[in-house]
């Protein structure tokens, strides 16, 4: 992954009009870093929707000691943007748990499966409180995420797309045993 180039544009105007919306929002100070490259996270799928690399990229960090209910505000604040012509992308897992991953075509673990289908359940279902508390509401919701930093995006894009979004769920896939590529689009009343 280190060799691989994703050249994408910067977008300075998305970062400052972001800047603005979160300090706004009472989420600052917000700090940019303007030398650090784009992070996998962000790279990979738009290598996948753009590979030209010809749309202009702003990555938003997660904050790993916050929870969801944090970062779907952070993205609630984030919804002017919506309006702006900016698509706001959430790039992680539905599971994300490195030490259980196993053999790609192994059965998945109940705990995987379980946790999988409550998310499914509860972003169909506009169960956005749930979500917001998925390690107290979730089945396994530790195992499947012992670190937030690839659940986190989720929360920030369902709150861009506000209390009534609808949830549509585009892909699933299941690699490694225990990593669901469940994918999700929301959509927004207006």
């Amino acid at each position: 992954m280190y060799q691989l180039k994703y050249p994408a544009p910067g977008a300075p105007d998305v970062a400052m009009r972001t800047k603005e919306l979160l300090e706004q929002a009472g989420f600052g100070p917000v700090e940019q870093d303007t030398r650090r490259g784009l992070d996998h996270g962000a790279w990979v799928p738009l290598m996948l929707m753009y590979p030209e690399a010809n749309v202009p990229v702003c990555q938003l960090s997660v904050q790993t000691d916050r929870d969801g209910a944090y970062h779907y505000e952070l993205g609630r604040a984030l919804a002017p943007l919506r309006d702006e012509g900016v698509l706001i992308l959430g790039s992680g897992s539905a599971t994300h748990n490195l030490r259980r991953m196993g053999p790609s075509g192994s059965p998945v673990p109940r705990w995987a499966s379980e946790f999988d289908g409550w998310l499914q359940e509860a972003l169909l279902g506009g169960r956005h409180d749930d979500l917001k508390r998925y390690e107290e509401k979730a089945p396994h919701g530790k195992m499947a995420h012992p670190s937030p930093d690839h659940f986190y995006p989720l929360h920030v894009a369902l709150g861009a797309a506000g209390e009534e979004a609808k949830a549509e769920l585009l892909h699933h896939s299941w690699t490694n045993a225990s990593f669901s590529y469940a994918s999700y689009r929301f959509t927004t009343k207006n």
